[in-house]
């Protein structure tokens, strides 16, 4: 909503507090409310095509961003100053915030009031439908006022008592992420948990994330291990030649034949004691090989004579029948495609898998590294400029050129040590508008799943009203017309779109708002991702939608079973949520508990934005008069 800004000459907090100030003071809070409500109903006529079809939620978001509008950061210390609110938790009831600013005004000025008797039930009303909101959606009330969300790890579809374990320690949603696993692991986990449920009498809804357009990194090329051979003393190297393996490999020192070669078995029948064969090894060096027949049918040790690299490219030859062959079953390994500052990165728009820079004999980079991107839809809108992050953030790069082959990139953010890029990690576009679908074809199979066996369903990538739409459409032709959605706003364009994806939905289906932190970080940078999350959290208390706040919370603690003093405090300003989502890990169970505590405590103090002024439990201060000492 841009509206523009209004801005007055404000008395300060120190003038004198005469009937003309106060007069002029209703005059601001008066056209403060007429410039919001006109704002509002023209926001709503242009997104609905008419005001009156908003709900209360729909129409507190118009008044909220209509007030937003203002800079009223003059304003708010003069009406604190004068005993009355300073605007700053009317998140939820921004013209009933303003109408009892007014009547106050309009009583001290010697003037009735406008207000009706109910007032103050009026005033409520926005914090009663949040709440009654957070309970459609997340289920029934906890003491401390948070629901948790727990992301179940595959061994929840095996293991009945960790379900079990995590529902009585506090978990009151069960998160499956969608991206993993398969709709068999998936029921097993919901069958523990309904089991579970039974057993404790405790409430879970269970909550399944679509995957949606994860854009990743693609496979790189597998470099086969080779088998290294090694001189020890002075008796040459034997090894064991046969088809009974799989595989070429190292079988460990102490034993007589350390070494094993795997042959097909076509070239293993046609092998005869005493046969000497030959081979240029990897590093280029010729070598001798005489078999010895063992008893037993193909099967054969061979005398080197010298150490050898042997990999699947080495070709054995027999000069007495002319015979050429190869060995197999090596191991593999991905190759290292590392990269630091100020390297030439290749993003591919092929599925050829990537390698490392290729070096001319004195280092100098004949081709930069090559890393497959698995969505080639992107380079369709990769313009030069556009910032890349590859593996959540960890490596910055930015586009040089886009051409048949992809987009070439430069690195300028890594660590020291530089960073390997390794298959299936994150790519951020933060610039880019990509504008890919909003399902997947996954998600699609996906939602069949998940309106039989699911309470909400999680809206991956979601960045417009369009997308929404197309995701309760998709739902309405499955028969789930009333299924949850909890839309997650993971990009710069869903934090600029947010009013937008809540006002397609409201008032039309149980609807939630999960702030993704980590894509967000990504996607913003850490400082403008700060002021994001404070603003996502004061749209949705207006459109009275609740909240999960999402990604890294207490993450240390449930990976590794250590605490930081970090973590503590980030996980006390999760209270300012109605729900908190933890992130699978070995010690998950304890870090809800010790989320559960935390919360608990926080609850005395903290209602959202609000101080809650519980007594504090280090005074012992009384009402009653100290007793005179005696003369």
């Amino acid at each position: 909503m841009n509206t523009g800004t209004h801005t007055s000459s404000y008395p300060t907090p120190t003038d004198t507090a005469s009937r003309a100030e106060i007069e002029w003071l209703l005059d601001e809070v008066t056209a403060l409310r007429e410039r919001v409500v006109r704002r509002a109903t023209t926001w709503l006529d242009s997104e609905l095509g008419d005001s009156s079809l908003a709900g209360p939620g729909g129409w507190n978001l118009a008044c909220y961003l209509a007030l937003r509008a203002d800079d009223l950061r003059t304003l708010q210390p003069v009406l604190a100053a004068h005993g009355l609110s300073s605007l700053g938790r009317s998140e939820s009831r921004v013209l009933a915030t303003l109408e009892a600013i007014i009547d106050l005004l309009r009583l001290a000025c010697g003037r009735p009031a406008d207000s009706a008797t109910e007032r103050p039930k009026e005033f409520l009303a926005g914090e009663r439908a949040l709440a009654c909101n957070t309970d459609r959606l997340f289920g029934p009330d906890v003491p401390h006022g948070v629901r948790i969300m727990v992301t179940l790890p595959t061994d929840a579809a095996d293991d009945a008592d960790l379900v079990e374990g995590l529902l009585r320690a506090g978990m009151t949603s069960a998160r499956i992420n969608c991206a993993h696993d398969t709709p068999k692991e998936w029921g097993r986990m919901i069958g523990h948990l309904q089991a579970a449920r039974e057993r404790t009498g405790c409430s879970c809804r269970i909550f399944m994330d679509l995957a949606g357009h994860k854009v990743r990194t693609g496979e790189v090329r597998q470099r086969h291990k080779p088998l290294e051979i090694d001189w020890e003393g002075t008796r040459a190297p034997v090894i064991e030649i046969s088809d009974g393996f799989l595989r070429s490999e190292s079988l460990g020192k102490g034993r007589k034949c350390s070494w094993h070669l795997a042959l097909e078995t076509s070239v293993v029948d046609r092998l005869y004691d005493h046969q000497e064969l030959y081979f240029v090894d990897r590093l280029g060096r010729e070598r001798r090989m005489r078999l010895a027949a063992t008893g037993t049918a193909r099967f054969f040790r061979a005398a080197l004579d010298g150490p050898a690299l042997i990999d699947q490219t080495t070709a054995f030859h027999d000069p007495a029948s002319g015979d050429q062959f190869l060995a197999r079953g090596f191991d593999t390994r991905p190759v290292k495609v590392h990269v630091f500052e100020g390297d030439r990165l290749r993003l591919t728009a092929d599925d050829t898998p990537g390698e490392p820079a290729r070096l001319d004999p004195t280092g100098n980079v004949i081709e930069p590294a090559r890393v497959p991107c698995a969505e080639p839809r992107v380079f369709e809108r990769l313009a030069v400029g556009d910032p890349i992050w590859i593996d959540d953030g960890k490596i910055g790069t930015r586009v040089l050129e886009v051409n048949a082959d992809g987009a070439l990139l430069i690195v300028e953010h890594v660590g020291p040590q530089g960073k390997s890029i390794k298959p299936d990690k994150g790519l951020n576009f933060p610039d880019t508008p990509l504008d890919l679908p909003p399902l997947s074809a996954k998600d699609l199979a996906d939602l069949d799943f998940i309106v039989q066996h699911a309470d909400m369903v999680g809206f991956s990538f979601v960045e417009s009203a369009d997308d929404m739409r197309q995701l309760m459409t998709e739902l309405d032709a499955r028969g789930a017309a009333r299924m949850h959605i909890v839309a997650k706003i993971e990009t710069r364009r869903a934090v600029a779109n947010l009013p937008d994806i809540m006002l397609a939905a409201l008032d039309q289906r149980p609807l939630g708002i999960m702030i993704a932190r980590g894509d967000l970080a990504v996607e913003l940078g850490p400082e403008e991702m700060i002021e994001a999350q404070e603003t996502l959290l004061m749209l949705t208390e207006a459109a009275h939608v609740p909240v999960i706040w999402a990604t890294q919370v207490l993450e240390t603690l449930a990976k590794k079973g250590t605490i930081s003093r970090p973590e503590l405090t980030d996980a006390a300003m999760a209270e300012r949520a109605e729900c908190v989502m933890l992130n699978k890990g070995p010690y998950i169970e304890r870090a809800v508990r010790i989320l559960v505590d935390i919360i608990h405590r926080m609850h005395r103090f903290q209602h959202k934005k609000t101080a809650q002024l519980a007594p504090l439990q280090c005074l012992t201060m009384s009402d009653e008069p100290a007793e005179r000492l005696a003369p």
